[in-house]
C-alpha cells in the first residue's frame, strides 16, 4: 500500500474498527479529516451543536453496545462537547472522541482556537492523548478503541494536531493491542464464588441489586437465569432498567430517591444483598448509616475501585459481571447441597412480604380529573408500543416518570443520562438510536424546559430522516426543582417559572416535523397513536398537571425507608 494521508489513516482505522456511523461538526482544524470522510463508507451526521454531536454518539453506544465515535473540531468545537463526554463518563458509555488541534510547532501559543482539551477532559475521560508524532497515529487510534471498550467502558478523547491529518504514512498492519499497565480482571475468583454462593444458600431474605454493568456486559439472561432459579427479588438502579424484565413477578422495579416502597424496604430489610454492576451512588442509599443495615453484601463489579468505595462489602468480586453470574450459575448447577425446594420454602415468607409491600404501597397517583396527568401518558406509550420501543429522556421529572411507568423487559431500550443529570441529552440520544435501528420505535420523553437545551437537533432529525417521536410533558415549569421548591422551600418558586415557551407545535412545522397537542385526558390516546403512525418527526405537546410531583421521593440525607408517597 502506497502512502496516505493522517486523516485518511483516521477514517482507516475506523473502518477497520466496525464503525458505520460517525457524528460531527466540521470547522478549520478538522477539515481534512471530513473530507476523507467523503470518500469513505461512513455515514456522517452533522448535527447542529457540538454536544449533541457526542450525545448522539453516546445514544447509539448505548442502544448498540459498540463503540460510537464523534469528531469535533478545535477550541469552542470540542469545549462544546465537554458535557456530553462527562455525560458518557459518568454512565461508563464506550465512545472515542476525535477533536481537531492546531498544528504541533503552534501549540502552546495562544493560536486561533486552541485549547487544552487534553487537560480540560482528564477528569472526565477513561484516558485521553494528544498525538504528537505520525507513527503513533494509529496505534493511539487503536488503544483508544481498545481502552473505550473494555474493562468498565468509558470516552476516550484523541486529540490530533492539524499537520499530522494532512501528513503522509504508510498505514501499519494491524496487530493486537497489549497494554501492560492496563489489564482488567474478567475472570472472578473461584474462592470468592463459592463464598458468595454458599452466604446465598443461607440467605432467608436476600435482595439482587442490579445496576447498568449488567447491561454494559450483556449478562442479563445470566442475571434472569440466577434470580429464577433462586427465586431472588430484583431492584434495579436507573442505569439497570431493562437489565432485568420489568413485568417480572420478582421485579419490584427502581430503587433509591425515586424508587418503589417495595423496593426501598426490600433492601433495607434484607439479610443478604447481592450487588451485580452497580456502584452504591447517593441517589441509591439515601443516608449511608441507614442503608441495608441488616444485611451482608456481595458486590459483583469489573471496576475494583467502584468496590467498597461508598459501602462496605463482604464478599468483593472483581470480574465481568457475565463471567461472574455464569460462575454462579455454574456452581449451583453442580453443588449437591443445593436443593432448590427448600430454597424455595426458605425464601417464600419473604416473596409474601415482598407482595404485600407491593400490594399496600404500589408506584399510583391520582387521576380523578380531565386534566393530563403525567404518569398517564406514559403508561400509554407503554401499552400502545408493547413495551417494545427505545426510549430516551431528558432529565427531571420527565426522567423519573419515563423510569416508573414504563416496562422496560429488556436491555438497551432506557437511554438516560443518570450520573451527570444532564439536560438536553434526550433527542440527540434518540437520533443515535435511531439511526443504529431505523426500524424501531424511538420515542424521547422530554420536559418543556429541558428539551429547549437541543432543541436545534430537530434540524438533523429532519435531515437525516430519523422519524423520532418527541413527547413533551410540558407544565410550564422547571419541573424537578421546582417540586424540591414547593417540599423545601415554602412554595418559593425561585427562577423556576417557565413563563415564555415556544409553541411546540408551530416550532416542529418550522422544522418541516409534525406538531401535535393534548390538552384534556381524552386527546392523549389519538395524539399518540397519530404520532405513532406518522413517518416523519413528531412533537407531541401535552398540556400537563402544572404542580404534579414525582413520588415516592426521599429527601436528601434521609433514610431511603423515610419516603414521601402520593
Amino acid at each position: 500500500m502506497g502512502k496516505i494521508t493522517g486523516a485518511q489513516a483516521v477514517v482507516k482505522c475506523l473502518e477497520e474498527e466496525g464503525v458505520k456511523t460517525i457524528f460531527g461538526y466540521p470547522g478549520g482544524a478538522v477539515l481534512d479529516l471530513f473530507d476523507a470522510v467523503m470518500d469513505s463508507n461512513l455515514t456522517n451526521v452533522v448535527v447542529r451543536h457540538e454536544q449533541a454531536a457526542v450525545h448522539a454518539a453516546d445514544g447509539m453506544a448505548r442502544a448498540t453496545g459498540e463503540v460510537g465515535v464523534a469528531i469535533l473540531t478545535s477550541g469552542p468545537g470540542a469545549t462544546n462537547g465537554v458535557t456530553g463526554i462527562a455525560t458518557a463518563y459518568m454512565d461508563s458509555v464506550p465512545m472515542v472522541i476525535l477533536t481537531g488541534q492546531v498544528p504541533r510547532h503552534l501549540i502552546g501559543n495562544d493560536a486561533f482556537q486552541e485549547v487544552d482539551i487534553v487537560g480540560i477532559t482528564r477528569p472526565c475521560t477513561k484516558h485521553n492523548y494528544l498525538v504528537s508524532t505520525l507513527d503513533d497515529l494509529v496505534s493511539t487510534l487503536r488503544e483508544a478503541f481498545h481502552i473505550a471498550r473494555s474493562g468498565r467502558p468509558g470516552p476516550v478523547l484523541v486529540d490530533l494536531p492539524k499537520d499530522i491529518m494532512a501528513s503522509t504514512l504508510t498505514y501499519p498492519p494491524k496487530a493486537p493491542v497489549s497494554i501492560p499497565n492496563y489489564q482488567p480482571t474478567y475472570a472472578p475468583d473461584p474462592g470468592q464464588i463459592d463464598k458468595a454462593c454458599r452466604m446465598i444458600m443461607e440467605a432467608r431474605t436476600p435482595v439482587l441489586y442490579v445496576g447498568g454493568g449488567v447491561i454494559l456486559s450483556d449478562s442479563n439472561r445470566e442475571l434472569t437465569e440466577l434470580a429464577t432459579r433462586l427465586t431472588i427479588p430484583v431492584t434495579m438502579t436507573l442505569m439497570g432498567l431493562g437489565a432485568f424484565p420489568g413485568n417480572h413477578e420478582l421485579s419490584m422495579g427502581m430503587l433509591g430517591m425515586h424508587g418503589t416502597y417495595t423496593a426501598n424496604m426490600a433492601v433495607a430489610k434484607c439479610d443478604l444483598l447481592i450487588s451485580v454492576g452497580a456502584r452504591f451512588d447517593d441517589r441509591v442509599t439515601g443516608k449511608l448509616d441507614d442503608f441495608a443495615t441488616n444485611a451482608r453484601i456481595i458486590h459483583i463489579d469489573i471496576d475494583p475501585t467502584s468496590i467498597s468505595k461508598n459501602v462496605k462489602v463482604d464478599v468483593p468480586i472483581e470480574a465481568d459481571c457475565k463471567n461472574a453470574l455464569s460462575a454462579m450459575n455454574s456452581w449451583f448447577d453442580k453443588e449437591s447441597s443445593f436443593n432448590p425446594e427448600k430454597n424455595s420454602a426458605r425464601v417464600e415468607p419473604w416473596l409474601e412480604q415482598i407482595r404485600e409491600w407491593t400490594e399496600k404501597h404500589p408506584l399510583s397517583y391520582i387521576d380523578d380529573s380531565e386534566i393530563i396527568k403525567p404518569q398517564y401518558v406514559v403508561e400509554q406509550f407503554d401499552l400502545l408500543t408493547g413495551g417494545d420501543a427505545i426510549i430516551t429522556t431528558e432529565v427531571g421529572q420527565n426522567q423519573m416518570w419515563a423510569a416508573q411507568f414504563y416496562r422496560y423487559n429488556t436491555p438497551r431500550r432506557f437511554l438516560t443520562s443518570g450520573g451527570l443529570g444532564t439536560m438536553g441529552y434526550g433527542m440527540p440520544a434518540a437520533i443515535g438510536a435511531q439511526m443504529a435501528f431505523p426500524d424501531k420505535t424511538v420515542i424521547d420523553i422530554a420536559g418543556d424546559g429541558s428539551i429547549q437545551m437541543n432543541i436545534q437537533e430537530l434540524a438533523t432529525a429532519r435531515q437525516y430522516n430519523c422519524p423520532i417521536k418527541i413527547a413533551i410533558l410540558n407544565n410550564n415549569f422547571l419541573g424537578m426543582v421546582r417540586q424540591w421548591q414547593e417540599l423545601f422551600y415554602e412554595s418559593r418558586y425561585a427562577s423556576t417559572v417557565m413563563d415564555v415557551v415556544p409553541d411546540f407545535i408551530d416550532l416542529a412545522k418550522a422544522f418541516g416535523a409534525v406538531g401535535l397537542r393534548a390538552s384534556t385526558k381524552n386527546e392523549v390516546i389519538p395524539v399518540i397513536k397519530e404520532a405513532l403512525a406518522t413517518d416523519n418527526v413528531v412533537v407531541m405537546d401535552f398540556k400537563i398537571e402544572r404542580e404534579e410531583g414525582v413520588y415516592p421521593m426521599v429527601p436528601a440525607g434521609k433514610p431511603t425507608t423515610e419516603m414521601l408517597l402520593v
